[in-house]
């Protein structure tokens, strides 16, 4: 078999990080018999996320985070498992955490952190410190890039991670509107790559998680309130040759902007945009 098989989880989160850590690692284990080589879960997902399941920090039990987050890496390596996992990171008071992806490789290692860049009004002025830079990975020959939710306004970061030669974007999120899922599937198709998005239970009312081809299409959607889908990244897939292997190429060639330069002509009827 060619590719990477991948998962996307769409749990239930509470305020209660015990609950919260018992349902990522089921899903890990649900993962792993599927033979998933990772699998990916939304913001917020191990200790709940502010504004939906924290009003106010001083609510959250950071050891009890931490002992969880510890029993995931565990069983992450028992299963060989990479994932990507949401959670606030605690930071030295006074603060307030980052808004955060942990990756946890097959080695149950955490190997890096994506801290959102873009918060939200409400966020950075009540709840989060902001996060500065992209994260990429690789797994099994195959590169992952990272985002959180309200950076699907930010188009800059999506075009980053197609230069930083993501193959496969995991957008971890808690959306607020249905347009989000259009958003999404735009940046696919525009950047040729994979997205991977995945949604909490709650927000299912306004579109189930799901993972986009570079062609802006679905490979798997999920379907209930909650649960896990896989399925398989495959860059030879016959059915991707036109966004891998010219559509992506050719763009980026485009915004070099060479291949333009040299073809500026010297003509008065192109200089003048008011002649007939």
């Amino acid at each position: 078999m060619t590719g990477i098989r991948v998962a996307l989880a769409q749990p239930a989160i509470s305020a209660d990080a015990r609950v919260n850590g018992k349902t990522v690692r089921s899903l890990m284990r649900k993962a792993a018999a599927g033979r998933a080589r990772l699998v990916h879960f939304p913001e917020g997902a191990l200790s709940g996320y502010a504004k939906e399941q924290i009003a106010d920090w001083s609510q959250v039990d950071w050891g009890v985070v931490r002992g969880e987050l510890e029993r995931v890496m565990a069983l992450a390596a028992e299963l060989r498992l990479w994932v990507v996992l949401g959670s606030a990171h605690p930071l030295t008071p006074p603060h307030r955490p980052h808004n955060s992806l942990y990756v946890i490789s097959d080695a149950g290692e955490l190997v890096d952190r994506y801290d959102k860049r873009f918060c939200s009004n409400t966020e950075i002025n009540h709840f989060y410190s902001p996060g500065f830079d992209p994260v990429v990975f690789d797994v099994d020959g195959y590169r992952f890039g990272c985002a959180i939710c309200v950076e699907i306004n930010f188009p800059q970061l999506f075009s980053q991670y197609e230069r930083l030669g993501v193959e496969c974007l995991l957008l971890s999120a808690y959306p607020v509107d249905s347009i989000f899922e259009l958003k999404a599937r735009a940046y696919a198709a525009i950047n040729c790559y994979w997205v991977s998005m995945s949604l909490p239970a709650q927000t299912v009312d306004l579109m189930p998680s799901g993972l986009i081809t570079p062609t802006g299409t679905y490979a798997a959607q999920l379907s209930g309130n909650s649960g896990l889908a896989i399925t398989t990244l495959d860059r030879d897939d016959p059915a991707l040759t036109v966004p891998f292997q010219h559509a992506r190429p050719w763009r980026a060639t485009a915004m070099k902007g060479e291949i333009y330069r040299t073809r500026a002509v010297d003509d008065p009827r192109s200089r003048d945009h008011t002649m007939l």
